[in-house]
């Protein structure tokens, strides 16, 4: 038989196995902490599960695209799968609703435009969510503004030359991207300003008024000016003028409304992210810092440029600010336009 170890021999043992564990411990805590480990530090056990992003908007529509670029940066920083789940219709309604009854937990949150908390907040009477109470904003990532746009083959390439157009030929039709949107507000700006007779059509996608109008079945349209460059370089549309503060670098040859002499029409739109409310501040900081981040990268940066957004990355504070100085914009400007809800 084996001899038997010694008490001795016994404790010496116990004692290496207990030196090598320590330092094991040791050896574990000295390496850096993985950006999830880090995330669930600092705010608890967020992200714990799959985190989901509400784009207002159809599939492969901007706003879309945009919120997937977003989403596969935060799933490499904080390791937790990320899904993207449009939600078209209604004029942003329904992915808003969506979101303000969402648990929360920062685990669903809110990428949209100016239409869903401030224009239909204006326009409609009742909504099934309130716009400032059932939110926290969380930040800006860009702002930008639609294009004016025709067929490639309409008779006139400036808004100046279009006005002159619409006049001796009343009823022409346009599409946008919902009731109330900016685009919507901005043709109709248009039309009470030229004392122009033009009738709005509502789509659920930009792309499908796009398909109408170049189909024939509109006279023109607004459109994303990534959009409306691709679209250009095909040789289906040509862009009129940018409703917007300035031109954007990706079609440096389109001048805004204000260059060609149409006052009002400097009303930037932008690209917000929304948490529902009572989402714990730590995790709202959290959010707000990976965005801040994800919108300095430079493949993003680019990617926001060429959708002809101007890269912004705004705190919580600064997008608070931003709404209180555009909504009472958006009200002045839909009593001008005599925009009202359908």
């Amino acid at each position: 038989m084996p001899a038997r170890p010694k008490h001795g021999d016994s404790f010496r043992a116990q004692r290496r196995n207990v030196l090598r564990g320590g330092a094991a411990i040791a050896a574990l805590a000295a390496l850096p902490m993985a950006p999830r480990a880090l995330a669930q530090q600092a705010s608890g056990s967020f992200p714990s599960k799959v985190i989901r992003i509400v784009p207002f908007g159809t599939a492969g529509g901007p706003i879309d695209v945009i919120a997937r670029v977003y989403g596969e940066k935060l799933q490499q920083r904080w390791g937790q799968a990320v899904i993207v789940e449009p939600k078209p219709g209604a004029s942003g309604i329904l992915a808003s609703d969506m979101v303000a009854k969402a648990a929360p937990d920062g685990h669903t949150v809110l990428f949209t435009l100016p239409l869903t908390h401030i224009n239909n907040a204006i326009l409609q009477s009742k909504l099934p969510y309130d716009p400032v109470k059932d939110f926290e904003p969380i930040s800006q990532l860009a702002t930008g503004g639609p294009m004016l746009v025709a067929r490639a083959d309409a008779p006139y390439s400036n808004v100046k030359e279009f006005v002159a157009y619409a006049k001796k030929h009343p009823g022409m039709t346009y599409g946008t991207w919902g009731n109330g949107s900016q685009a919507h507000l901005m043709g109709e700006l248009l039309k009470h300003q030229a004392h122009l007779e033009l009738t709005h059509v509502a789509y659920k996608s930009e792309s499908a008024a796009h398909n109408d109008m170049i189909g024939g079945v509109l006279d023109f349209a607004w459109a994303n000016p990534s959009t409306a460059r691709a679209q250009s370089q095909g040789g289906r549309m040509k862009a009129l003028g940018i409703a917007g503060s300035r031109r954007v670098s990706t079609m440096p040859d389109v001048p805004t409304f204000a260059e060609q002499g149409f006052a009002g029409f400097d009303l930037d739109s932008w690209i917000g992210v929304y948490a529902p409310a009572k989402t714990p501040q730590p995790i709202i900081e959290q959010w707000t810092q990976a965005l801040r981040d994800i919108t300095r990268m430079p493949e993003v940066r680019e990617k926001l440029i060429n959708y002809g957004f101007e890269p912004l990355g705004s705190t919580p504070a600064e997008f608070k600010a931003s709404y209180e100085a555009d909504y009472p914009r958006v009200a002045e400007l839909i009593k001008a336009a005599g925009v009202t809800a359908q």
